[in-house]
């Protein structure tokens, strides 16, 4: 016997698309849909609104089919509190849990609505019953006793829509491509850059090594004395390079002016971990007047904070990076609040890992020379990106001669 249930859909639901996501995604599923009311807005400002009759041909396919047009901003018309079940213990999720989207979502307690803060995808709602708040936590943070919400019940997403005015970052417009005139798709980043920060909004920058061995690293360090970057996200090979580039001029032993291999350059990158060890720190050791410049230098005279996370293969590594991976994320969840725009450049992992804790509506710019890595990125789930397929070389000073083009115009 066929299942069915209404469903509704509300704001600019026409021109970003997401009445025909709704659709596709009903019969992608082998459900069905009946257009019960459909109020179209007459201006540009106005919004629309959408009653459709959802069937299946079973009640378990129905369900999964209204969980997926959940994601994507879908009510039903009745809508309950939420569901609370405490946890059993550190870690351990109630059955039914319900797992976020990164997109900005809303909890019905006790009948007013309440906004989940700190969002990001694949966590999880706990409601503070005493304060009156929702936290969206990852399951490691979750303690025994918390109120985790179960089901979808009295839940509601709001699916991003695209922006009332024209942007760079245009709403599903994202393509990758090799073929595209990297030079003025930069200019459009660089206009974004500096109007993220009249609006006093912070800018993150994931970087990977590649900006050390492709003679980047003076750009960025340039970027982040003029106070362009807010905050480096990285691993110990970026900082390790950065380092030993300035100690030795060289990068994994090669000279970066002429790249050549240098006689016992295999050794510049250890040497350089050992003198940082033998400081205590990055910072003591630019205090000391070991360090005398590069990224990291610029990173401590300026007091922009950075997070190196370290991973298996790392070198020594730096007394710097975070070896444990909890403590890595939960050091870049602190700065990610109040993160604007995200520029990732050369490195995958990082860039992931930085991705999956962001809001959707933080824009994002994924810089790679390889194109697959580049819609890699942008499938992080963020609503408002743009790929550049480049090395960080040609990116990086491309990007700072435009800043400081546009900012002296």
């Amino acid at each position: 016997m066929e299942s069915c249930r209404e469903i509704e859909l509300e704001g600019h639901i026409i021109d970003s698309g997401i009445m025909t996501l709704v659709f596709d995604r009903i019969m992608d599923m082998g459900g069905e849909f009946e257009i019960l009311t459909f109020n179209v807005g007459k201006q540009k400002t106005d919004t629309s609104y959408a009653r459709l009759r959802v069937t299946a041909p079973t009640g378990r396919q129905l369900d999964a089919i209204l969980s997926e047009l959940h994601r994507l901003g879908a009510r039903t018309p009745e809508i309950s509190d939420v569901t609370l079940v405490p946890a059993e213990g550190d870690r351990i999720l109630p059955k039914g849990f319900y797992s976020t989207t990164n997109h900005p979502t809303f909890v019905k307690y006790r009948d007013e609505w309440l906004p989940v803060e700190h969002i990001e995808m694949d966590c999880h709602i706990v409601i503070d019953e005493a304060e009156k708040r929702a936290f969206c936590k990852p399951i490691a943070k979750i303690k025994a006793g918390d109120a985790v919400v179960v089901s979808e019940a009295g839940v509601r997403v709001v699916y991003p829509e695209r922006p009332r005015k024209v942007s760079t970052f245009e709403f599903m417009h994202g393509t990758v491509s090799s073929e595209r005139p990297s030079e003025a798709i930069i200019a459009k980043i660089a206009r974004e850059v500096l109007a993220m920060k009249e609006e006093g909004g912070k800018i993150a920058l994931v970087g990977g090594p590649a900006i050390v061995h492709t003679g980047a690293a003076g750009a960025l360090a340039a970027m982040i004395r003029k106070g362009y970057i807010d905050v480096l996200f990285a691993g110990n090979a970026l900082a390790t390079h950065d380092i030993e580039s300035n100690l030795f001029g060289t990068s994994l032993g090669m000279d970066v002016r002429t790249g050549t291999l240098v006689t016992g350059g295999h050794r510049h990158h250890i040497h350089t971990i050992s003198e940082i060890m033998r400081a205590g720190s990055i910072k003591e050791a630019v205090d000391r007047g070991i360090v005398t410049g590069g990224i990291m230098y610029e990173c401590v005279k300026r007091n922009v904070p950075f997070v190196l996370a370290g991973s298996i293969r790392d070198d020594g590594p730096l007394p710097d990076t975070i070896t444990d991976v909890v403590v890595a994320q939960d050091a870049m969840r602190c700065h990610i609040r109040d993160i604007g725009m995200v520029l990732m450049v050369g490195t995958l992992l990082h860039s992931i890992a930085v991705g999956n804790c962001l809001p959707s509506y933080v824009k994002t710019v994924c810089v790679d020379i390889n194109p697959a890595s580049v819609t890699k990125l942008m499938d992080r789930g963020t609503t408002q990106a743009i790929g550049v397929v480049s090395d960080a070389g040609t990116f990086l000073p491309l990007l700072l001669e435009q800043l400081e083009e546009q900012e002296t115009c």
